[in-house]
């Protein structure tokens, strides 16, 4: 009978919980069109720039590794 009761309670707490994010979602106020893509190419371009500069690094430290231990 405990197993019963812990179920019920369990099914009442997801449909509460559900109810709750979609009241908690109707109070998000959501980015524009035009606002979403400005920040979307700017993550895109900002992520790129990043992988440039450490691609840099990262081959001038191979070149750096091999002169000193290669000997290349």
């Amino acid at each position: 009978m405990k197993q019963r009761r812990a179920t019920a309670k369990a099914k009442g707490f997801r449909f509460k919980f559900i109810g709750e994010t979609i009241a908690e979602l109707k109070k998000v106020v959501w980015l524009s069109r035009q606002e979403v893509a400005y920040l979307t190419v700017l993550v895109i371009v900002i992520a790129v720039m990043v992988g440039l500069v450490l691609g840099i690094i990262d081959y001038g430290f191979t070149r750096l590794v091999n002169d000193v231990f290669l000997g290349s």
